[in-house]
């Protein structure tokens, strides 16, 4: 097969999409490269029509090691396992932007799958691989109606009244970014939407979406000429006949029946109402219609209802204005031995979140093929199958969890006070106890006021908000907290999170063809009020931070030593740490840097810890007096500890004013005796002296910290 290569120029490096060197058999597939960093997106549509009752479509993002020169760190499983998180919430980001754009009448399976075949460390593959779908589809006979260009979008500051806003920052260039805001668009709308900000001005955002356009504008033209090349016929879909049929019969006969079942699913986010009243319909024509044909026009026409209510009528299905928030309830402190804790009800939307604070010794190792790195803040989300009254799978976590979780420690990662100052690592796990809409900034919410509740001094409370819309041709409206049903029948769903200083995460998707800029401004707008109005419920349950941290959090010491020092608090094969452990039942880290974190339960403990890591990397000068203990006799004299794991030698005749014949007459093992340092010698032995009477109390005495018998500790850790 003959080899297709267009390029073009974006942020500074070179963009190629590339037809026929690969995955010859599949429906379609494109070779995407950016800077050194590619992927090939591969489409593949089934022969055969799913019975499946919903559009039928998976994306898969693989990442393997070998494209950043790697292998996986497992000493016994060298082959990649399952997903990353970062791989999954890729998946989904490139599953938002194209979904919307398929025909939903057409219904072979559609599986997507992106493989990350090398990484240069500066150009990320996530963004490349949703260009490479886009490319990919739109070559493709699948009816779809793009294409669709995407671009990452920073922004530093500039002052001088320059905008600060690039296209596709390099990693490098994106860590000194206040923002980072995925665009995906087609030529005229914004179709996803996905942002972390550092409490960024709406205004900004905005300047963001058209600043995108720039690069998305290129992309879409460099895919249009691979089209005009490569691209197929698109397959033709009309809808079925009999469908038509029935919608004008049950719309006609059971209106009641529809306008019922809007009733009952008002307060519940799944349920299986819709199955009865279908299996009821399908009784009366069993020689006709098909059961699935049935409950897939109900389901139609239940939406539509609902649509023409708010359209029409303005009239939500629980009575609200577009505008109105549900009831809100919060709470916290409910947990008595958890470190924080916190309730978030809004209507029958409940989170409980759980904030557990830790050592840094337990921060999350990431392996990817860009390298490892590291997390101290991690946010955890589960949604049982009890929270939306069903039965189902408990285990390991869906896509959904990954990516509601994903989004709410992002929301919150802004506020989250930096390790410097408060060195903890920090777990927040959201339960989600009742599930009616919008659980993902109801976990924001609550984990917003666990972490207060722990006591975590956070830079601003987080509030979220979900928004919605209904639209037909010229008119929408805007819905503020939507419920369950509102998100499945309406066109979009735009959750923004933020602070009283600007907003910290967006995440956006739609189900028409997508929104104009106007359109989403008129809806930040109105997210920043609702979310204003949210945050003020919740600052009247907890106005701050707790002052204290939970009596069964951690206590944490932080010393900073010269390096030079390191060997020294580490000790012969790691003696001297492993005793300080032992006997004080402590958690204790030794970076490379010399930054040496302790941690316990008992602050007395950390404290003990403190003082002796502190006497270990203390310069002893002549002329000092310590208190000590005397650990050794010899004939020659005897050997004080004058500070942890600092030894002097006090010679016979430095122990007392007269002639001393044997050291164990004047001295006793753990015998409490005050020296001075007489000298240091030239292989830093230290020399001291005894003081008795009144020169003892006359000079200051440095006293080294008691340490405690081995029997004082036995649940101690053990190095």
């Amino acid at each position: 097969m003959k080899i297709i290569s267009k390029s073009i120029e974006i942020g500074g490096r070179t963009l190629t999409l590339e037809v026929g060197r690969f995955a010859q058999q599949a429906t379609s597939a494109v070779l995407a490269r950016y800077g050194d960093t590619m992927v090939i997106a591969t489409v593949v549509a089934s022969s055969k029509e799913s019975k499946l009752d919903y559009f039928p479509l998976s994306v898969e993002y693989v990442e393997r090691l070998y494209a950043g020169g790697r292998i996986k760190g497992s000493r016994w499983v060298k082959r990649e396992g399952r997903p990353s998180d970062d791989a999954i919430l890729s998946a989904r980001l490139i599953d938002r932007s194209i979904r919307p754009l398929f025909d939903q009448n057409y219904h072979h399976d559609v599986q997507v799958i992106i493989t990350v075949l090398s990484v240069d460390g500066e150009n990320e593959p996530d963004i490349l691989g949703i260009v490479a779908t886009s490319a990919a589809l739109s070559i493709s006979p699948i009816p779809w109606y793009g294409p669709i260009g995407s671009v990452r979008v920073g922004f530093v500051p500039a002052g001088n009244g320059e905008s600060g806003l690039f296209i596709n920052p390099g990693l490098k260039e994106a860590e000194f970014s206040e923002l980072d805001m995925v665009v995906s668009a087609t030529e005229k709308k914004v179709v996803m939407l996905e942002a972390g900000a550092n409490q960024i001005n709406e205004d900004i955002i905005l300047s963001g979406i058209s600043k995108g356009r720039e690069g998305i504008n290129k992309i879409l033209q460099l895919i249009n000429e691979l089209v005009k090349e490569v691209g197929k016929k698109k397959i033709q879909v009309v809808e079925d006949e009999t469908i038509l049929e029935l919608k004008k019969i049950l719309a006609r006969d059971f209106k009641k029946e529809i306008g019922n079942l809007i009733i009952a699913k008002v307060n519940k986010e799944e349920g299986d109402e819709l199955a009865v009243l279908s299996e009821s319909i399908a009784s009366q024509y069993t020689d006709k219609y098909d059961k699935r044909d049935i409950e897939k026009v109900i389901d139609y026409l239940f939406k539509q209802q609902i649509r023409r209510d708010i359209l029409e009528k303005g009239k939500r299905a629980d009575g609200r204005k577009p505008d109105e928030i549900r009831e809100i309830e919060c709470e916290a402190g409910l947990l008595p031995r958890t470190h924080g804790s916190a309730m978030f009800r809004r209507g029958q939307t409940q989170v409980l979140t759980v904030t557990t604070l830790g050592s840094p010794s337990l921060e999350q190792l990431i392996e990817s093929p860009e390298g490892e790195t590291a997390k101290r803040y991690m946010h955890h989300y589960s949604m049982p199958p009890y929270s939306v009254g069903e039965t189902g799978r408990i285990g390991f976590p869906s896509r959904r969890e990954i990516g509601h979780g994903a989004l709410a420690e992002r929301s919150l990662l802004p506020v989250i006070p930096p390790q410097n100052s408060f060195p903890y690592t920090i777990r927040l796990v959201s339960e989600v106890m009742s599930s009616n809409g919008s659980t993902s900034m109801a976990s924001v919410c609550g984990s917003t006021l666990g972490l207060m509740d722990a006591g975590v001094p956070i830079k601003n409370p987080v509030s979220g908000i979900a928004m919605g819309m209904i639209s037909e041709k010229d008119k929408e409206v805007i819905l503020s907290d939507i419920m369950g049903i509102e998100d499945f029948c309406g066109d979009m769903d735009f959750k923004v999170a933020g602070t009283v200083d600007g907003i910290t995460a967006i995440q956006m998707d739609v189900k028409n063809e997508g929104l104009t800029d106007s359109l989403i401004k008129k809806i930040i707008d109105q997210a920043r009020e609702g979310r204003t109005f949210i945050l003020k419920k919740m600052l009247s349950v907890m106005p701050k931070y707790r002052d204290t941290l939970s009596r069964f959090a951690p206590r944490i010491s932080v010393i900073n030593i010269p390096k030079e020092k390191i060997g020294e608090i580490i000790g012969p094969g790691g003696k001297i740490i492993r005793q300080i452990i032992a006997d004080t039942g402590c958690d204790i880290n030794v970076n490379d840097d010399g930054q040496v974190t302790i941690s316990g339960t008992e602050p007395e403990k950390v404290e003990m810890a403190n003082k002796w890591i502190s006497g270990i990397i203390k310069e002893v000068t002549p002329g000092e007096v310590y208190e000590g203990l005397v650990k050794r006799i010899l004939s020659f004299g005897a050997f004080v500890e004058i500070l942890p794991g600092r030894e002097g030698m006090v010679h016979v005749s430095q122990m007392t004013t007269g002639y001393v014949a044997n050291p164990s007459d004047v001295v006793t093992i753990g015998q409490k005796v005050t020296v001075r340092v007489a000298e240091i010698d030239d292989q830093g032995r230290i020399n001291l002296s005894m003081l008795f009477g009144e020169d003892a109390n006359k000079k200051t005495v440095s006293r080294q910290p008691s340490r405690p018998r081995r029997g004082d500790f036995p649940n101690r850790r053990r190095f």
